[in-house]
């Protein structure tokens, strides 16, 4: 009788694990590195910027990347690299406050679907329901369309119209946390209800939140963007991202420069905070 000979590991067999690792912490260092850079022009755009980004000098305008300016200048010469570095503090501003309005209405419509009496629980799912199945996009413009055009309006168009996705969530965290075995083990020693939700049913049902709300920083800011590029956001001579994407619209063809490398930093973005997002998941489930 032949023995078999035991099987050699394919090559992804071999490898793979080790890569997938090596994957992830470059990424993560990646992200990490852009998220520094991003956080230190939002705090002190002076220290990465080159030049006035309101400084004007036609003689200059729509020039293409050079050494001189790294990402160009728009129509009246004015340095697009620094504009960029002084708009992030404000984009970020718009991420982070749609993000929070988010998911706090997200905390208490989920919180209400998930812990409220049959009739009420009921009531809010239907309108976490409804909101949910109406476009987000179209929800964000008509609350522009009836608040008017302004920073604080895309903060709170965006920050509404993605809350019912979230709400959903939550919902769903809560529901499986209830009916989890530690808080059967916790009825079964005789702790009241108020303590169960508050040591165990909601803190293991918002912790996720925390890498949720990373990933909802750059989904905000690709939104807010989105806004300001159909005109619906923050105006030009603004230096926030989706204000520069809507300056550089008349002239795409001439400086495509000016739309596609605002555009490539806001992909940037969001791409950062998914992937530190993403991270902070795994470690999350990891710990449980």
């Amino acid at each position: 009788m032949t023995t078999a000979l035991p099987r050699k590991p394919a090559h992804h067999e071999r490898t793979s694990p080790t890569r997938r690792r090596r994957r992830v912490s470059w990424s993560l260092i990646t992200a990490i590195v852009f998220a520094a850079l991003f956080a230190l022009a939002a705090i002190a755009p002076g220290v990465l910027a080159t030049d006035d980004p309101t400084a004007q000098n036609f003689a200059d305008a729509l020039q293409s990347p050079s050494l001189t300016h790294w990402f160009g200048t728009d129509e009246a010469g004015r340095d697009l690299y620094s504009r960029i570095v002084h708009g992030t503090r404000e984009s970020l501003l718009i991420g982070i406050g749609a993000a929070g309005i988010a998911l706090t209405a997200a905390l208490v419509l989920g919180s209400i679907a998930a812990l409220a009496d049959r009739v009420t629980a009921s009531i809010v799912n239907r309108i976490i329901e409804v909101a949910f199945a109406f476009p987000s996009l179209l929800l964000a413009l008509l609350l522009v369309s009836i608040l008017g055009p302004s920073p604080w309006t895309q903060v709170v168009a965006v920050g509404v119209s993605t809350a019912p996705g979230y709400a959903r969530m939550v919902r769903g965290q809560i529901l499986s946390a209830k009916n989890a075995g530690y808080v059967e083990a916790a009825r079964a020693l005789g702790h009241g209800w108020w303590r169960i939700l508050g040591r165990h049913v909601l803190p293991n049902a918002i912790r996720p939140l925390v890498a949720v709300f990373t990933m909802a920083i750059g989904q905000s800011i690709v939104w807010a963007s989105g806004l300001s590029f159909l005109g619906l956001g923050v105006a030009p001579p603004s230096s926030e991202w989706g204000a520069l994407l809507d300056a550089g619209r008349a002239s795409i063809l001439q400086a495509p420069w000016l739309t596609f490398i605002p555009g490539l930093v806001i992909l940037v973005l969001a791409l950062t905070a998914t992937t530190i997002g993403t991270h902070i998941q795994n470690s999350l489930e990891k710990g449980r």
